[in-house]
């Protein structure tokens, strides 16, 4: 048998098998801060206490992990073989368990399934979730008409739904969150060519003669601004462009198109650049109530009722 005195030695005579993770976690600090004093700092910890941890570790591992000088401290080659060895599994140890704590901390432990309009949903909803995805919230996201998207909510398919309109029984709750301002525009170089002293003298008769863009044939938005603000019915023009998205009426209209009616939200950006300018601005502008809407019987997973809180105090500067 080979003399054991020539076998190769470990590195820390002492034993190791007993050794309290937080002299290490001290021990790292240290060596990575250069002194006691910055050590105790980054730990919460008083410099005498870091010192007494270093020693009782150096004598459980029967070597020196520092050589002290003045208020610094130099590394051995034993302390910085032990830092090389011990740092990354202490960082991923840490790294771990603040991913447990996090995560137990955290209601968003499924996903969140939410309805609304799409351009709602696009230019504001989801915008207005941004602190919560930091925090792991998980959703996704349907959107469509009300009518199809409450029906979806009724039957289980979603857990919060963004309505244009109010939910109507008991086996949905909505509550108003926020309303949207209609506002009659069209593209400047359209604008350019009308009468402006006829068209605030007699808006509804310039509009008549004007091309129209529209979000369907039966151009329930132009159509609920004629009523509302000129008290009669948009006239039977057949629209120069349909298109379901209020983003592409909104892309239409600026190209030139026509004029139409839109939500104020929706092209704040597309004002404020000159590339839409409003055609009329009444005193009673027609709005539109959004609701936000859940089973009245169910009781919310707790990442529901975070987004549900959250979309409620949002809502109010949409």
């Amino acid at each position: 048998m080979p003399d054991a005195r020539h076998l190769p030695q470990p590195p820390f005579p002492g034993s190791v098998d007993d050794i309290d993770l937080t002299l290490l976690r001290t021990f790292l600090a240290a060596h990575r801060a250069g002194s006691m004093t910055k050590a105790a700092a980054e730990l919460g910890l008083s410099q005498p206490g870091v010192t007494a941890q270093i020693r009782r570790l150096e004598r459980r591992l029967g070597v020196t992990l520092f050589h002290r000088a003045g208020r610094g401290l130099t590394p051995t080659a034993a302390g910085d073989e032990l830092a090389l060895r011990v740092g990354p599994h202490l960082d991923a140890l840490t790294a771990a368990l603040n991913e447990v704590v996090t995560t137990a901390d955290s209601p968003f432990t499924r996903t969140v399934l939410l309805g609304g309009p799409p351009e709602l949903t696009a230019v504001r909803v989801l915008p207005s979730l941004g602190e919560l995805y930091s925090r792991g919230l998980r959703v996704r996201v349907t959107t469509g008409l009300a009518d199809d998207l409450l029906a979806e909510l009724a039957g289980g398919g979603l857990d919060l739904v963004v309505s244009t309109i109010r939910p109507r029984g008991r086996a949905i709750t909505g509550v108003p969150i926020a309303d949207e301002e209609f506002v009659l525009v069209a593209s400047p170089q359209l604008a350019a060519g009308l009468d402006r002293d006829r068209l605030a003298a007699d808006p509804a008769g310039v509009l008549a003669g004007l091309p129209l863009v529209a979000y369907s044939e039966e151009l329930p938005i132009v159509r609920r601004y004629w009523r509302h603000v000129f008290g009669r019915p948009v006239p039977r023009v057949p629209p120069a462009v349909v298109v379901a998205d209020l983003r592409a009426v909104a892309a239409a209209c600026a190209a030139g198109a026509g004029y139409t009616a839109l939500p104020r939200y929706l092209i704040t950006d597309l004002l404020a650049a000159g590339r839409l300018v409003l055609l009329h601005e009444p005193e009673d502008p027609p709005i539109n109530t959004f609701y936000l809407a859940w089973r009245s019987s169910a009781v919310p997973h707790p990442a529901v009722g975070a987004v549900r809180a959250h979309l409620k105090a949002s809502a109010a500067h949409w």
